[in-house]
């Protein structure tokens, strides 16, 4: 057997028998959560960018 050949063998072996896979419901919350975490971090970039764009038209308004 070569090398390639026992390099994927091994590696579908792990993949099968050694991993872990998260069930149905597991992936439901996380994708959830991904998601929550996202829109939060979103709506903080924009409050930011809304607060730093403000305060540079009053000071350039200055000028």
């Amino acid at each position: 057997m070569s090398k390639v050949q026992a390099y994927f063998k091994e590696s579908y072996d792990e993949l099968v028998h050694k991993t872990s896979w998260p069930t149905w419901t597991e992936l439901q919350k996380t994708a959830v959560l991904v998601a929550v975490a996202s829109i939060v971090i979103a709506l903080i970039i924009f409050a930011m960018d809304k607060i730093i764009s403000e305060a540079l038209k009053a000071f350039y308004g200055l000028f």
